[in-house]
């Protein structure tokens, strides 16, 4: 009977645990979004900082109900076993673009509540979150470390910030929801601004519109966007990464469970 209630104890213990890690925010930003929050798996002693990462996702996941976004994207990878050692942002948009603003809020408040590592903030997305995310790191390039946009393409006037922080922009040649062109003028603006030196652009051979939420799950994704920083003396892009086709073949290969 000891025997059994000690393991009832220790479940209870567990899931309490997991639950302190994530938790839903309601009407907790003004004139912003809901969102989940979630902390480090190592999140250490009180005034260790960790960086933030913020993901915003597709249209299909736009509504009211904030478990839509768990469906896909680091909410589902940390649940299949990806570890992710960073302080993780969701956001769920209500309907149309996103918006700049409205998520700075939501960093600003993670950095006010949390041992956020302000140099260490990313940004990544896919489809109307790939727009959200060339959106937001064009307004912002002083704030964000890094920002990976999958299969999108951006809505604000002025691209020229992008040119000054390190931007992976991925998109498949086979995509018909949201056309390649649409990543090319992207980097055609970058471009523009005659230093496209922090810049990676890849195009993925036949690829459609939801293969690519694979690299969400890859650990080289996590590896690539974590290795920056605002520190970094001249914000070099970092070159050592690389996703293919073949490699999202095998993006739930190293997942713990």
């Amino acid at each position: 009977m000891r025997f059994l209630l000690t393991i009832l104890l220790s479940l209870w213990c567990l899931l309490a645990s997991a639950h302190e890690k994530i938790k839903a925010y309601r009407h907790a930003v003004p004139d912003s979004y809901n969102f989940w929050f979630c902390h480090p798996e190592k999140e250490g002693k009180k005034g260790e900082k960790h960086p933030l990462l913020v993901f915003l996702h597709g249209a299909s996941l736009c509504g009211n109900n904030l478990d839509r976004v768990k469906r896909y994207g680091p909410m589902d990878a940390m649940r299949r076993g990806r570890v992710i050692d960073a302080y993780v942002l969701a956001p769920q948009n209500s309907g149309g673009s996103w918006k700049p603003e409205k998520i700075m809020k939501l960093i600003e408040w993670a950095e006010k509540k949390f041992d956020v590592d302000s140099d260490r903030i990313y940004v990544y997305g896919m489809s109307l979150g790939g727009y959200g995310t060339i959106d937001m790191c064009a307004t912002y390039p002083d704030r964000i470390a890094a920002g990976m946009a999958l299969c999108g393409g951006g809505t604000v006037k002025n691209l020229g910030g992008l040119a000054r922080m390190p931007m992976w922009i991925l998109h498949g040649t086979a995509d018909r929801a949201v056309p390649i062109s649409a990543s090319d003028r992207v980097v055609a603006a970058i471009k523009a601004t005659g230093d496209a030196s922090r810049l990676l652009y890849t195009k993925l051979s036949g690829v459609d519109h939801g293969r690519p939420a694979r690299i969400f799950y890859m650990s080289q994704t996590y590896e690539w966007l974590f290795s920056h920083s605002l520190k970094d003396e001249g914000r070099p892009v970092n070159t050592k990464y690389e996703i293919t086709p073949a490699l999202m073949n095998n993006a739930y290969k190293d997942l713990r469970r």
